[in-house]
C-alpha cells in the first residue's frame, strides 16, 4: 500500500509517521502540495492594519507566527510584552518560543486542535481584547472568521502571506497513491489545479481539519478518513485506525 503525506518529510527518524510505516508494511511518501509565499510589509501597508492597536493575535500554524513576526520586524513595529496569543494547538503555543518569553498567563491554546476548542478559549476573552487574526489572503471566508463574526468579537484580519499551488504533476502523473492525505483546503485545490481530470478511482481519501474535510467534499470526492475526531486526535492516529481495520479485512 502507498500513501502520500502532502506535507514535508518529518525531519527526525522518530517521527510517528515512520512508526507507522514499519508497523503496517506500508509506504510513505511526502511531498507538500502547496507554498506559502510572504506578503511584503510594502503591500501589508495597503490593507491599513495598526498591529499595535490590538491587544492579542489568534494563530494557527507555525507559519502564521514565522509571517507575524516577519512582518513586524519588517514594519519596525514592536510588539508590546501584554500582547496575548491564541493558538489552534499546544505545539504552536510552543512555537512561539522562538520570538517571545514564553509565559502561560499571555498564550493560550485549544484543547484538542478543533475550531471549537479555539473558539471555546477565545470566547472567555473575547469582551477585553481586540483580535489580529493571521492568515493568509486564501482564508477570508474561514470558519474561524464566521465564527468571530457571528460571536460579536473586534477583529481584524491581517493577511501576511499567500497560499500558492506547488507543481505536483509529475508526483501524480507517475505515480499511484492509495491513501492521499490532505491538511489544507489549500492542498485539495493544488491536487486540481495539477490534475484538473483527477478521479478517485478508490484512492482513499483523508482530511484533516474540518475546513478540509469540507473542500474534500465540495470537491465531488469522497471522505475516507477525517481527524480530528475524539479517537483519533492526529492524522497519525487515524491513518493508524484505518490501516488497521483494513489490514484485519485481509
Amino acid at each position: 500500500m502507498r500513501i502520500l503525506i502532502t506535507q514535508p518529510k518529518p525531519e527526525s527518524d522518530k517521527s510517528p509517521y515512520f512508526e507507522l510505516s514499519r508497523k503496517y508494511g506500508v509506504s510513505l511518501d511526502f511531498q507538500p502540495f502547496i507554498q506559502l509565499d510572504p506578503i511584503p510589509a510594502k503591500e501589508f501597508r495597503k490593507q491599513k492594519i495598526d498591529i499595535q492597536a490590538h491587544s492579542a493575535v489568534i494563530l494557527t500554524s507555525r507559519n502564521a507566527i514565522d509571517h507575524f513576526f516577519r512582518t513586524c520586524e519588517e514594519m519596525r513595529v514592536a510588539v508590546s510584552q501584554d500582547t496575548k496569543y491564541f493558538c489552534i494547538t499546544e505545539a504552536v503555543a510552543l512555537y512561539l518560543q522562538k520570538f517571545i518569553l514564553y509565559r502561560k498567563r499571555k498564550v493560550f491554546y485549544g484543547a484538542d486542535g478543533s475550531n471549537k476548542s479555539l473558539f471555546d478559549v477565545i470566547n472567555k476573552h473575547k469582551s477585553n481584547e481586540k483580535f489580529l487574526y493571521v492568515c493568509s489572503e486564501n482564508q477570508q471566508d474561514s470558519e474561524i472568521t464566521g465564527w468571530l463574526k457571528s460571536n460579536g468579537c473586534d477583529f481584524s484580519l491581517a493577511f501576511m502571506y499567500r497560499t500558492v499551488s506547488r507543481d505536483v504533476k509529475e508526483l501524480l502523473t507517475a505515480n499511484e497513491f492509495d491513501v492521499i492525505c490532505f491538511f489544507t483546503p489549500s492542498g485539495v485545490k493544488s491536487l486540481f489545479d495539477n490534475r484538473p481530470d483527477f478521479r478517485q478511482n478508490g484512492t482513499v481519501i483523508g482530511a484533516f481539519g474540518s475546513n478540509t474535510s469540507k473542500a474534500v467534499e465540495e470537491s465531488g470526492l469522497e471522505l475516507g478518513i477525517k481527524a480530528p475526531q475524539p479517537q483519533a486526535p492526529s492524522m497519525v492516529s487515524a491513518l493508524d485506525q484505518f490501516l488497521a481495520a483494513t489490514f484485519k479485512k485481509k
